[in-house]
Parts: structure tokens; sequence; C-alpha cells
């Protein structure tokens, strides 16, 4: 059987509801049977482990209680979770009546031969993106008085300082600002227009606030990096006069690279972009690289008779440096390996993504797990598979529409939910850890911010603006009380990128009279805040990340707290206990 293509989301949308509805109803008939009799049959033995029995939701199974009660998301009963209950966004499970009841058929997936073909060998080099290449340039006319950078080859990151320059017209316009001012109540105008002149100029808010406040000038400004790289070109010196506009730095970031193989005309037609390179560099011999072709040139070279094949592959830790030869091999059919091929049943569509449901192997119930798929050419029933299946897997060919509809109602990765798979990943690999490189006095300033923190969550729990936004204000002073002269290298850069977000967002919160507003402030300072809880750590505490699936219209929000009790400060009493708790932060000595 052939699934067809659907495109419209609202039809996918009101057809998963329907059916997955119908599988929940049954799952539930089932668990409701189950628990039922168990009430029976249960001994005094039984009465005393049942009040440690966790309760969830047969619709939500990301909601956990240690009471029986209503579920905070759909208000149906709470039943007991079993023992195979999983917390695998990407995993599906469903009782063995559920998958009789909606006919799900798997099949095991083989590979399609690519004949005896010989491999195709292809030389090249590695070059730097070109999208990646930045000019870093001066915003006002005026000398150079002083170089943070000062030699080709260094790395910048976004945001450092580059030089500092002494402008005659920002002298001009910051007497301007600070005349205009004193006569803010007569013109208030005139002020702003200052103020926007400053602005023109790359002047940020916070320094045109701290000119206003102090009253004083300030002589020479910083030129911040705008991007992060490695300098290829400087092109001024100290002392050195330059206009709006001119070029000082020119930066390339190499956090991902091309690599430019040379193919002759005659092997281009076993070339296509998606075919896949295996390739090895004389500089890292014990590497093997791999990555699909991305760009054909559509010249030929006159004089080498070649086309340049790129491919792009991301870089970490700079190994693969530009202009690094390289020596490739295009296996025959454009793959490393024999193909995976699929029948074209078990692919789910919804515009551009291709998705298919994997039967998960040696599971004590029925799982599935979501899968996205690359897919290549179509061959008779079945579709290329160029990622996202092994062979030997088995693949759900009838019913992943109903396992796909299940998964939506369960808030888990589906077709119409990609983001719980984004910000997994996210969450899993943004966050360094820097727990033994802070020290312990770091680490107790770091706590008075939480404590800050969580008064403003307390305050958005109870719906009081007022509260709240006085309780910003003290997460202000606690982070001007943080000594970050006490970390070194990656540890102080991290808390450097931290630390705006923080100021920002709560400064915010302390300015705004709106809740609502206030709580969407709060969504961000939550990010910001977790962030540097799990990347420093503080000993001898637990906290708790909790979540609520249905906040900011069912996009989702994360917070910290100290108890494992659920309070949401972004409905407060409307939906007081909706939420979980995805991950719980302990710190020992």
């Amino acid at each position: 059987m052939q699934m067809q293509r659907i495109n419209n989301p609202w039809f996918i949308g009101l057809a998963g509801l329907i059916v997955g509805s119908l599988v929940t109803m049954f799952i539930m008939r089932s668990g409701n049977h189950h628990e039922h009799s168990d009430h029976q049959h249960m001994s005094a033995e039984a009465s005393n482990s049942a009040a440690e029995t966790i309760w969830t939701c047969s619709m939500h199974p990301n909601v956990r209680q240690p009471e029986p009660g209503d579920c905070p998301i759909c208000g149906m009963d709470l039943i007991p979770a079993g023992e195979s209950d999983n917390d695998d966004p990407l995993v599906l499970q469903m009782t063995e009546e559920a998958v009789k009841l909606a006919n799900i058929q798997t099949t095991i997936v083989n590979t399609g031969g690519a004949g005896g073909e010989q491999s195709l060998r292809l030389s090249g080099k590695v070059q730097a993106d070109e999208r990646l290449a930045s000019s870093q340039v001066s915003h006002v006319d005026g000398r150079i008085e002083k170089l943070y950078v000062s030699f080709t080859g260094e790395q910048v990151r976004k945001g450092q300082k580059l030089a500092d320059i002494y402008a005659p017209e920002l002298i001009t316009a910051q007497r301007d600002l600070i005349e205009a001012s004193k006569l803010v109540e007569l013109n208030p105008k005139l002020v702003e227009a200052a103020r926007t002149k400053l602005r023109y100029w790359k002047i940020s808010d916070e320094q045109i606030a701290n000119i206003e406040a102090s009253g004083e000038i300030q002589e020479v400004f910083p030129v911040v990096a705008t991007a992060s790289g490695v300098v290829t070109n400087r092109r001024i010196a100290v002392g050195d006069y330059v206009q709006q506009g001119e070029p000082l730095f020119e930066l390339i970031g190499l956090q991902r690279v091309w690599v430019l193989f040379d193919a002759y005309e005659e092997d281009l037609a076993k070339l296509k972009l998606g075919s896949n390179i295996s390739f090895t560099t004389p500089a890292l011999p014990a590497s093997t690289f791999d990555a699909k072709i991305s760009f054909i040139d559509p010249i030929i070279d006159a004089r080498t008779r070649t086309a340049s094949v790129r491919v792009e592959l991301n870089n970490p830790g700079g190994r693969l440096k530009p202009e690094m030869l390289v020596n490739g091999t295009v296996a025959p059919g454009g793959s490393s390996s024999s193909q995976v091929m699929v029948p074209k049943s078990a692919v789910l569509w919804t515009g551009p993504r291709s998705v298919v449901y994997v039967k998960v192997p040696d599971s004590d119930v029925p799982s599935f797990q979501f899968r996205e798929v690359e897919l290549g050419d179509a061959v008779g029933e079945k579709y290329q598979v160029l990622s996202g299946i092994e062979p030997g897997e088995e693949v759900v060919t009838y019913g992943g529409f109903v396992i796909d509809a299940a998964a939506q109602l369960n808030n888990q990765a589906s077709m119409m939910n990609q983001e719980v798979l984004l910000k997994e990943e996210a969450t899993e690999t943004a966050i360094p850890d820097f727990t033994a490189d802070a020290p312990e006095a770091f680490q107790e300033q770091i706590k008075q911010v939480v404590a800050t923190y969580l008064s403003i969550k307390d305050a958005l729990v109870e719906t009081d603006a007022t509260a709240a936004a006085e309780q910003a204000t003290e997460v202000n002073g606690a982070l001007a009380n943080v000594d970050m002269s006490l970390l070194n290298g990656a540890a102080h850069e991290y808390w450097m990128e931290q630390l705006p977000a923080l100021k920002a967002h709560s400064n915010k919160i302390s300015k705004l009279e709106d809740v609502e507003a206030q709580r969407t402030q709060f969504e961000f300072l939550s990010e910001a805040i977790i962030s540097v809880v799990k990347a420093f750590g503080i000993e001898d505490e637990t906290y708790y990340i909790q979540y609520c699936p249905m906040a900011f219209n069912d996009q989702g929000a994360a917070w910290l707290s100290a108890e494992d009790q659920v309070l949401n400060p972004y409905f407060g009493d409307v939906m007081l206990r909706c939420g979980v708790i995805q991950e719980t932060l302990q710190f020992d000595e």
C-alpha cells in the first residue's frame, strides 16, 4: 500500500486528533480495566506501596505526579504509570491491543546494490566558507587610540573589543545630549533627537544612559566585533585616522568549511547533488570525514578540464584548516555503502519533511521511534534513503499515520510537532560543564542570584506584577555582586556571554507593569539562569527544571525551582499545577 503525500497541515492535525483519540481511548479502556481488577485484589501490603505510585495521564504521559487527581492539561483522571513508561520524546509506546486495533504492520529494510562499478577518486583542498567572511568597519570618523587585536590569525569573538577610537563628532554629540537633558521637561523631543544621533553611530542605549546619568563626556569609544572569526587582514595601526565605513579588520569564520574537489568532465556524470564523499587529509592521517556534495560548478575550467565539486561540513575545534590537501572517494552509485531502500508506504509527508516510524528492537512493550529521513530517487515501489535509517531496521509500512497522530496528542515528536526534537537537542548540546572550574566563592554568589530569581518566580505564581518588578531589581543587585574575576578561560567567557541576557531580561521585568509581558521576559531569564546553574553548579544545592507544555500558546516554557512541587509561574491560579519536572540538578561536594 502506498501512502499518499499530504501537504495540508490543517487536515493532518484534524485527522491526527481523531485517529489519535481513538487509539488513546483504547489504551485508556485497557488501562482502566486493569486498574479496576487491581483494585479488587489489592492487599494491605499493596496499599502501602500504592502511596509511592507515580500517576500520569493516558493522553499526556509527560505529566507525572505523586498522587491521583486530574490532568493539569486536559482535565482527565490520572492513572498509575506502568514500569515501562518512557520519557523519550521520540518514542511512542502502545499496548499489544492498541497495535492490533490499528493494524500496524512492519517490514525489515534491505539494501540495493550498485553493481560492479569502481570507486571514483578525487583530490582537492579545504577552503574557508565564503559566506562566513565579514569586514569590521568604523561607524564614525576618528583616530585609532588603541588596538586590542594586533595580528592576523588572532581569534575574535562577537562582541569583543577590537580597538578604541577618538571621534570629535562623538564629543560634540555627547555635549549636545548633556545640554538637551537639562531641558528634558521643556523639550523632550530635543533629547530624543540627541540620542538618535548617537545611535546612528552605533552607540548603545546603555552607553547613552550612562552619559546622561553622569553628565560627563566620554573621550574614546570601543569598536566591537559584529561577528566571530579569525583575523585575515589588519588594515589599521595605532594613530591612523579612519573614515566612517572604512574596513578596519577582515574576518573569516572557520566553524564551518568547504572542501573543493576537482572532477574531470568525463567523471561528472557519476556525481550528483547529495552524493557522499569520504575523504582524508595527510595532516590528520587517523581521521576520515564524510560529507555530501552540496554544489557542482556549472562551468568547466578551460585549462584543467575540471569542474569544482564542493562539500560542506562543520569544523569543531578548527581541525580542518584552509589550503589543507585532501583525497576523496565516491563509492559506486554516489554512496559510500549500499543504498538503503524503504517501501513508499512507510513514508509520511508534510511539506518538505519526510518521516518514518522505526520499531524499537527488544522492547518489553511495542515501541515506535520517530525518524526524519532524507530520501533519494524512487525505484519502483521503494525510495532510496540517504540518511536516517540503517540496514536491518524494522520500519512501519502500515499504520504509521495512526502512530503519528497518537504521538501528536502526547506532545511527542511528530509531523506536526517538530519542536520537541529541536528543544531536546539544543538542551543537550548547548551548555558546557564548568562545575570543576568554578570556585566555591563564585558559586555562592550565583546562589544569591538564583535566590532573587526564585522570588520573581514566586511573584508570578501569585500573579503579582508589582512584587515581580521589585524582585527583578534585586536580581540586578545580585548580579552586580558577582566577581567574574574568580573565573578563568572558557568559564569566564561563558559567564560573559550569559551576563547580558541576565541583566537585560531582569531589567525589563523590573520596568514592566503588565504581568503577561513580565512572564514573556521571565521565560528568557529562565533560559539564562538554567544555563548558568547547569554550567557552574552550586554545591550542596538541589534545583528542579520544570516545564509547562501549554505556555505561550502550546509552545512550552521552562523555569527553575527549588522545590519538587510544580507551581506554574506562566499561568498562576489559572493552571497552577500544569507542568512536569524535566530534570533534577543536584550538586554535591
